[in-house]
């Protein structure tokens, strides 16, 4: 393993570090996040993967194949638990945990979350003034939260100057629209200073509309903003980062930079 520390670049450590963090990404994303050109990102993961730095997987299907879903190798586990001066995994413990992510049921959704930030991150590399200052899994989100909700994700998005914190929640339109409406009850539990806009980010503009009108039948509760986007009709109007977002008991869209929150009081930094 020492050898290979000699032969990282800054990016690679960057993409091991994120691997470690946030699980899996698929090539594409992989791709937005730190290379810009599908050949040069092919070219140095193929390396990478043959180094047994990273490992992937996809599954079968037709027609066509699937992009491949990409995670960290025996090796590049090796050296993020050197760096953090944690026990070794053994070689056989990091493949299994790739073969489970691989046959998880909640692969989607953790692929859908990633997406959301990948986006952003993306959005920022070739917009200046833009940056994803903050993003946290869903595990650093219950370190913080603790029992009160479980959000997906948390990140803090800053254009032109302005900082507005967000927490995300990723649906695939397998839950019904009163269990999705009721994870607002919880966030409206928590402390004023982590009131952030809770974001619903929906896979189609039917499944948006459907839930916009049973909160408007259920109403949000008091402290909170709440707004939703469609995946499928983000990517015409520059992603979660553009004028995508329907706050919900107002009328108009607009960009993730211009949400605030209900209280005003929310704090990112504390």
């Amino acid at each position: 393993m020492a050898g290979e520390l000699t032969r990282l670049t800054p990016r690679d450590r960057h993409l091991l570090e994120l691997l470690d963090q946030h699980k899996t990404f698929t090539t594409e994303h992989l791709v937005e996040l730190a290379f810009g050109s599908i050949g040069r990102a092919r070219n140095r993961l193929n390396t990478l993967h043959a180094r047994d730095i990273l490992d992937r997987f996809r599954h079968y299907q037709r027609p066509g194949s699937q992009s491949w879903r990409w995670t960290l190798g025996p090796v590049g586990a090796a050296i993020i638990a050197a760096a953090s001066g944690a026990t070794m995994p053994r070689p056989a413990t990091v493949r299994d945990a790739t073969a489970r992510l691989a046959m998880s049921p909640t692969l989607a959704h953790l692929l859908t979350v990633n997406g959301f930030f990948v986006a952003l991150t993306g959005h920022a590399r070739t917009h200046d003034g833009a940056r994803l200052i903050r993003w946290w899994n869903e595990t650093r989100c219950r370190e913080t939260v603790g029992a009160v909700v479980r959000p997906d994700g948390h990140g803090v998005w800053q254009s032109a100057g302005r900082a507005v914190p967000f927490w995300v929640e990723a649906d695939l339109g397998t839950e019904t629209l009163s269990r999705v409406a009721g994870k607002l009850a919880g966030y409206a539990a928590l402390p004023p200073g982590r009131a952030y806009p809770v974001l619903f980010w929906l896979p189609t503009g039917t499944r948006e509309l459907n839930l916009h009108a049973h909160l408007t039948r259920s109403g949000v509760p008091d402290g909170l903003t709440v707004a939703t986007a469609a995946d499928d009709d983000a990517a015409e109007l520059g992603g979660p980062a553009g004028p995508v977002w329907r706050v919900a008991g107002h009328g108009g869209r607009v960009s993730l930079a211009d949400l605030t929150p209900a209280g005003g009081g929310a704090r990112w930094d504390a």
